[in-house]
């Protein structure tokens, strides 16, 4: 085999196992949502959608909610750890966004103001 047709073939198989790597993806990321739309992306250190870092984020990962459960950070009402619930703790958003800003320096994206509505609906019945 000549040395041309050997950098041939290892070129098609680095090309190859690239494109089956980069096909894979773990087991949070590029997940979609109902409806195929594509969910956020769960690749990054901070979890942009819920305002807390990804590993901790048990809203998107449920693997977390029996840990936090056991170690009773859990919000009946809301469905979340409660040391994340930014309803019933406003006062978490700003520590979780301290963490970001102290690693990007600047502010956080705001994260979806999810269950606040319903927790104004549940405060009027």
């Amino acid at each position: 085999m000549t040395f041309r047709n050997l950098f041939a073939m290892t070129a098609i198989a680095v090309t190859a196992i690239s494109f089956t790597a980069c096909g894979k993806s773990g087991n949070k990321a590029g997940t979609v949502a109902e409806g195929g739309a594509s969910a956020h992306n769960h690749e990054g250190w901070w979890c942009d959608e819920h305002g807390v870092p990804e590993e901790v984020c048990a809203l998107c990962d449920s693997k977390l909610v029996a840990g936090f459960k056991a170690k009773g950070d859990w919000c009946e009402k809301h469905n979340r750890p409660d040391s994340q619930c930014f309803v019933c703790h406003p006062e978490k958003e700003a520590e979780f966004a301290a963490l970001y800003e102290a690693k990007y320096g600047k502010q956080p994206p705001k994260p979806e103001a999810e269950g606040s509505e319903k927790h104004e609906e549940q405060e009027k019945t």
